[in-house]
């Protein structure tokens, strides 16, 4: 049974909360998780600066080391709780280029000889 971690939720419309779960990949998103791992509150309330984020830290630490792969919003807000380093091996790595792009340049350069061009962006 493949398990996820990602984010089920709840709430009126407008006024949204998110919890963290451990859950079947397989399931509906509001479905019943094996287990609650934190509260996300993205709202802000009167008077407060920072949206409010509740999560136990060992059990996320253990969901991830027995194979559970997180969402992609999750993999983001763990690295931005600090539980994920940046560089971890659940981030969304860049794909390299898109359907087609390699076979016209493979063609294009052929058998010419000279120095390779390469464009950079800034």
């Amino acid at each position: 049974m493949p398990v996820r971690l990602r984010m089920a939720m709840h709430g009126r419309r407008h006024n949204r909360i998110f919890h963290l779960v451990a859950i079947n990949q397989r399931t509906r998103r509001d479905a019943k998780p094996m287990e609650l791992l934190g509260i996300y509150d993205p709202a802000l309330k009167l008077g407060d600066t920072h949206k409010t984020v509740k999560w136990s830290v060992d059990r996320i630490k253990y969901w991830l080391g027995v194979g559970a792969l997180p969402s992609k919003s999750v993999v983001k807000l763990l690295e931005c709780g600090g539980i994920l380093p940046p560089d971890s091996k659940y981030h969304p790595k860049v794909s390299g280029p898109k359907f087609g792009t390699e076979s016209l340049k493979d063609s294009s350069s052929g058998s010419t000889s000279g120095p390779e061009m390469t464009s950079a962006t800034s």
